[in-house]
C-alpha cells in the first residue's frame, strides 16, 4: 500500500493551500431558488482547470449540498483544480415544497445547473476574490457521486427519455472535456428495482451508447445498491461497459457506495470507512483528469502502475 502513496502517480508537488468561498450566489430567473455554490481554488497558480462537482442524494442533509465532498474538493483544489460545487434543487437543505416541478430529484435542473455555471464562468470568476484571470476556460471537467454521477453522465453524453412527455433528452455539454463518475447509476429497464422504476422513472431509459466524452467510471465491487437495482455491484460499471471508448473503469475492492468515505470527513453514513481507499480515489481521479486535460501528462499512467502494485483495486480501459 505504501507504494501507492509514494508513487510517481501521486501529485508530485506539495499540496497548495486552498481558498474556499461559499456561498457564491448566481441569480437564475425561473429557478426555484438562486444557484448557490462553493468554489475551492489553490491560492497560487494561473491557467487553472475547472472541475464541476455534482453532489449525491444521501441521508445527511449537508453532504447533499455545496458543503459536501470535502475530501475530494479539498484534494483536487490543493493540486491545481478550481472546484465548483453547486447546491442542486434536490438538496434537502433547501426544504423546497415537494410539489415543486422536477421534485424530488430534479434530474434535468441538476444538469442545467452545470451548463449555467459554464455560461457565466467569467462573471463567477470576476465575483470571487483572488480568482479573476486565473481560470483556463478551455479546460473543464465534471465529476459526480451517485445521483451526481447521473447528472455528470448526462453532461458527458448519456441520453434518456423524459417520462413526462416522451421526448429524448440530450443535455450533452461540449465544453466539458473529461469526466469522473463515482458510484453512478447504471442502465434502466429490468435492471432497476420496482421501487426505483416507479418512483424515479427517468432512470428507466438511461442510454450510454452516445456518451463519447472521455470518462473514468469508479465502482465498488461491494456496492450492491439494492434499493436501486436488482443487478448488484456490476450495475455501477454500466457507464463503462455500455458507453463507447475512450473510457476507463476503476474497480475498488471491498468498496461500498461511499467508496471509503468521499462524501465528507468522518461521515456516519459511510458503510465502508477506509482512508486508504479515499486516498486512492483522490489520487486516481486527479491523475486521470490531469492526463485527459493535458495530453502527454504522465500522471494517469503512473497512478495506474502504482495501483497495480497494491491491493486496493484495478483499472481497465478501452
Amino acid at each position: 500500500m505504501t507504494s501507492f502513496h509514494h508513487a510517481a502517480g501521486a501529485p508530485s508537488a506539495s499540496p497548495t493551500p486552498v481558498l474556499s468561498i461559499a456561498p457564491v450566489v448566481l441569480p437564475v430567473p425561473g429557478r426555484a431558488v438562486d444557484l448557490r455554490m462553493r468554489i475551492s481554488a489553490p491560492v497560487t497558480g494561473r491557467d487553472l482547470p475547472v472541475l464541476l462537482l455534482s453532489h449525491g442524494q444521501g441521508y445527511s442533509h449537508h453532504l447533499s449540498s455545496l458543503n459536501g465532498y470535502a475530501p475530494l474538493a479539498d484534494f483536487w483544489a490543493a493540486h491545481g483544480f478550481v472546484v465548483i460545487q453547486p447546491t442542486h434543487l434536490s438538496s434537502s437543505t433547501l426544504s423546497l415544497d415537494p410539489e415543486t416541478p422536477g421534485a424530488p430529484m430534479y434530474w434535468r435542473s441538476r444538469a442545467e445547473d452545470m451548463t449555467r455555471i459554464l455560461d457565466r464562468l467569467g462573471a463567477i470568476e470576476a465575483a470571487v476574490p483572488h480568482l479573476l484571470g486565473r481560470l483556463d476556460h478551455s479546460k473543464v471537467a465534471v465529476a459526480g457521486h451517485s445521483m451526481g454521477g447521473h447528472t455528470a453522465s448526462l453532461l458527458l453524453g448519456a441520453r434518456l427519455t423524459d417520462p413526462e412527455d416522451g421526448t429524448e433528452v440530450n443535455l450533452t455539454e461540449p465544453r466539458i472535456k473529461a469526466g469522473v463518475l463515482l458510484a453512478a447509476p447504471g442502465r434502466g429497464g429490468d435492471a432497476l428495482s420496482a421501487f426505483t422504476a416507479e418512483n424515479l422513472p427517468f432512470l428507466l431509459t438511461t442510454d450510454f451508447s452516445r456518451m463519447t466524452t472521455p470518462t473514468l467510471v469508479v465502482a465498488g465491487d461491494k456496492d450492491a445498491s439494492a434499493h436501486l437495482t436488482v443487478r448488484g455491484p456490476d450495475w455501477h460499471a454500466d457507464p463503462y461497459t455500455l458507453a463507447p471508448g475512450p473510457k476507463s473503469l476503476l474497480t475498488l475492492f471491498d468498496a461500498e457506495h461511499g467508496l471509503g468515505g468521499i462524501s465528507g470527513y468522518d461521515v456516519a453514513e459511510t458503510t465502508d470507512d477506509n482512508p486508504e481507499r479515499v486516498s486512492a480515489v483522490q489520487r486516481l481521479t486527479w491523475a486521470y483528469l490531469r492526463s485527459e486535460l493535458y495530453p502527454g501528462d504522465p500522471a494517469w499512467q503512473a497512478a495506474r502502475e502504482a495501483l497495480a502494485a497494491g491491493p486496493l483495486g484495478r483499472v481497465e480501459s478501452k
